[in-house]
């Protein structure tokens, strides 16, 4: 006679155990997809970084490229202010070169009789004279001959004093004035440095997406 198998098992407890495998089963199911939704979530967001990274690269190398051309444009800058500079001292020569033949002939054409002079000094623009006077009034006679002179200008006495010549008394004075120049042409500035700000913000946006 076979044998009867009885299940001593409650039926309730199946019912159970049944439920806690179906349980686990879907837990395990949820943690592989939410662990692939994970894996691609950041595979998306690291070739996004990459990318990302990639731009930024690229900005820096042209930003760089941009620097070294900014550079040889202030170099070459200096080099035409230089240039305009000496044509400036080249011009302003020019224009003067014929000023100690003016002054020379100004004093002999301004000097009045009873005057003779002892010295004169150039310095730049000013010329510092000095020289011997019957009078004092000899003295303003010249100095108001320099103001009308279209060579002369701005005759200042800075001394006179009486001295004992071999010839006999005389006043000796000091005087200065200024050479009337032509004013120098100006040299044109250059325009201010390009600015290299446009791509910086531009890098800076990228980076932060």
């Amino acid at each position: 006679m076979a044998g009867i198998r009885i299940n001593l098992l409650p039926h309730r407890e199946q019912k159970r155990q049944a439920r806690q495998r179906q349980f686990v089963s879907l837990a395990l199911s949820l943690g592989v997809l939410a662990l692939a939704v994970v894996a691609l979530v950041h595979g998306i967001l690291s070739a996004q970084i990459d990318a990302q990274k990639d731009r930024n690269a690229l900005l820096k190398k042209e930003i760089a490229k941009l620097d070294e051309q900014i550079k040889e444009i202030d170099r070459l800058r200096e080099q035409i202010q230089a240039v305009l500079s000496r044509k400036q001292v080249v011009e302003t020569l020019q224009a003067n070169r014929s000023e100690a033949v003016h002054l020379i002939d100004q004093l002999v054409r301004q000097l009045p009789d009873g005057i003779y002079l002892s010295s004169v000094r150039q310095t730049g623009a000013k010329v510092t004279v000095t020289g011997y006077a019957q009078s004092n009034a000899r003295v303003s006679t010249l100095m108001r001959n320099i103001e009308s002179s279209p060579w002369l200008e701005r005759p200042a006495l800075v001394e006179i004093k009486s001295v004992q010549l071999p010839s006999g008394r005389a006043n000796e004075f000091t005087l200065t004035l200024q050479v009337k120049r032509a004013p120098p042409p100006e040299v044109p500035q250059q325009a201010a440095p390009a600015k290299k700000a446009a791509l910086a913000p531009r890098a800076a946006d990228g980076a932060a997406a």
